[in-house]
C-alpha cells in the first residue's frame, strides 16, 4: 500500500524568521519536499490543494492547557478540547497534572496517555505534577515520553501546593526534567483577600482581583523561583508572567537553546486589561489575574525583544454555573484554544506583532524550548503539522460556533480578520473550511533529551 501524497501549491510559507513563496509535499505522516513549485504531474495518486498565496504555519504547540480529564469531564475533556484546538491552529498540546486524580503518580500518567491515544484530535503530550511528598515517583518519570514538571508554587488545587522549601530545593536539585512553575506568593494573596472579604465579603467586586493577586504576590514568587534554579542548576520555565515588572527577571543575551530559565506569556495578558472587568466580569477571572494597560505594554515588549521566550493559553474552562458564582467562589480559567491564534493574528493586522514572530513564539520555540522531536517547524522530514491561515476571511465569534464543551468563550462577540482554513496533523487533513474530517492521527509528542 502506498502512503497517502498531498501537495500544498501556492503557499506563502511562515517558517524560521522568513516568508516565502513555494509548495509542500506531504507523504504519510511526514513533509518530504518543499520547493519553489513542484509539479503534481510527476507525483502518482496526489491530491493536490492550492491555497492560493494564503499562509502556511507550523501547527502551533500550546506548552499550557487543562482539559479538564479524567475527573472535572462536566467541564471539559480532551476530546471536546482537542477538537477546539485543531479548529485553532493548535496541533499539539501539553496539559496539566491537577486533573481528579491528579497526576502525581506514574499508574496515573500512564491512563492519561492511554484516554489521549484513543480520543485526542491533536497531538499530546502531559507535565507530571509534583507535591510535598512525591519526589520517590517524579524520579522515575522518563524525560524522553513527559514534556515537563509541573509545580504550583501558588494558586494549587487539592494537595499539589509545594510550599515546603527544603522539599522544593530537593526537587530543584535531583530532578532531570524540565520544571515548569506557577509563581504567585500565597502568602500576599491570602493578606490580600483578607483585606476585601473584610469589605465586601464573599462579593468582591471583580475589579479588585488584580490588586488580590497582585504584581508583589507574582514577584516574589517568580524571583525566588529563579534564585532557587540558579541555586541548583535546574531547568525551570515560568509560566504565564502577567506583570511588566516580573518580565526584567528574563534575559535576551543568549539563544533559546542554550537559556536555562525561560518564561511563557498567554493570549488574555496581551489581549485584555483591567478595565475590561467591567464588561467581562469572572469570564477574564485568571490566575494570575489580567492587570493593567502598563503591565499588557510591557508584557508585549519582552516577548519581542526575546526576554519572554513562547505565547501559550493556559486554556482552562468551566461552566457557565461555576462563572457565575461571586468572586470567591467563582473558579479562576478560561477556553481559548479555539480563539488564540486569531487573536494574535488580530493583533498583527493592529501591527502590533509579525507573523514571523506569531510562529517563532507558538510554534519554533516550544518545540526547542521542550525538546520536542521533529515538530514545531517545516521542515523537510518532519512531521506534516501545517496551519493554513486566510488573513481576509472575517468572522465573529458566536455561540454556534464556540467548540468548547463549556460553551462560552471571553471572546464572544469580537470579529476576527483572519480564518483558519485547513490544519493538518501527522499529514492528515483533520479540519478544513470550519468542519472536521472524521480522521485521528493524533500522536503522542516524543522529546528529544
Amino acid at each position: 500500500m502506498t502512503s497517502k501524497k498531498t501537495l500544498i501549491k501556492n503557499a506563502k510559507i511562515v517558517n524560521e524568521g522568513s516568508i516565502s513563496l513555494g509548495d509542500i509535499l506531504i507523504e504519510g505522516e511526514y513533509i518530504v519536499e518543499i520547493n519553489k513549485t513542484i509539479n503534481p504531474k510527476h507525483i502518482a495518486d496526489v491530491h493536490v490543494i492550492d491555497v492560493d498565496g494564503k499562509y502556511v504555519m507550523p501547527g502551533a504547540i500550546d506548552d499550557q492547557v487543562h482539559f479538564r480529564e479524567p475527573g472535572l469531564t462536566h467541564k471539559a475533556n480532551i476530546e471536546t478540547e482537542s477538537r477546539a484546538a485543531i479548529a485553532g491552529g493548535i496541533t499539539s498540546f501539553i496539559e496539566m497534572p491537577n486533573t481528579n486524580p491528579q497526576t502525581t503518580t506514574i499508574e496515573k500518567l500512564n491512563e492519561k496517555f492511554e484516554i489521549a491515544s484513543k480520543t485526542s484530535s491533536a497531538n499530546y503530550s502531559f507535565m507530571f505534577g509534583g507535591t510535598n511528598d512525591n519526589l520517590d515517583e517524579i524520579l522515575k518519570v522518563d524525560p524522553k515520553q513527559v514534556a515537563a514538571l509541573k509545580l504550583f508554587l501558588g494558586s494549587s488545587t487539592g494537595n499539589m501546593l509545594v510550599d515546603n522549601p527544603e522539599v522544593l530545593e530537593n526537587i530543584f536539585s535531583k530532578t532531570k526534567l524540565l520544571i515548569a512553575v506557577h509563581c504567585e506568593d500565597e502568602t500576599t494573596i491570602r493578606q490580600n483577600l483578607e483585606k476585601y472579604k473584610n469589605k465586601f465579603g464573599d462579593s468582591i467586586p471583580i475589579k479588585y482581583h488584580p490588586e488580590i493577586r497582585s504584581e508583589e504576590a507574582c514577584y516574589l514568587s517568580s524571583s525566588k523561583a529563579i534564585e532557587l534554579a540558579k541555586k541548583t542548576g535546574a531547568r525551570l520555565h515560568v509560566f504565564h508572567l502577567s506583570t511588566a515588572k516580573e518580565t526584567d527577571l528574563f534575559s535576551n543575551k543568549i539563544p533559546l537553546k542554550d537559556k536555562k530559565i525561560t518564561a511563557e506569556v498567554c493570549i488574555h495578558h496581551l489581549w485584555f486589561t483591567n478595565k475590561d472587568y467591567d464588561e467581562k466580569g469572572t469570564f477574564i477571572k485568571w490566575n494570575p489575574a489580567v492587570k493593567s494597560q502598563s503591565d499588557k505594554e510591557g508584557l508585549l515588549k519582552a516577548l519581542l525583544d526575546d526576554r519572554i521566550d513562547v505565547i501559550a493559553t493556559d486554556h482552562a474552562p468551566h461552566t457557565l454555573e461555576e462563572k457565575a458564582n461571586v468572586y470567591t467562589k467563582a473558579p479562576s480559567g478560561g477556553p481559548l484554544v479555539q480563539h488564540a491564534l486569531p487573536a494574535l493574528l488580530e493583533m498583527y493586522h493592529q501591527g502590533k506583532i509579525t507573523l514571523e514572530k506569531i510562529v517563532e513564539k507558538m510554534c519554533h520555540n516550544p518545540a526547542i524550548l521542550f525538546q520536542i522531536e521533529k515538530r514545531g517547524y517545516i521542515k523537510e522530514g518532519y512531521f506534516a503539522d501545517l496551519v493554513v491561515v486566510d488573513l481576509n476571511l472575517p468572522w465573529t465569534v458566536k455561540k454556534d460556533n464556540i467548540l468548547y464543551m463549556c460553551g462560552w468563550s471571553p471572546f464572544e462577540g469580537t470579529t476576527f480578520k483572519s480564518s483558519i482554513t485547513h490544519t493538518f496533523v501527522n499529514g492528515c487533513l483533520a479540519y478544513e473550511n470550519f468542519k472536521f474530517n472524521a480522521v485521528k492521527a493524533a500522536k503522542q509528542l516524543t522529546f528529544n533529551r
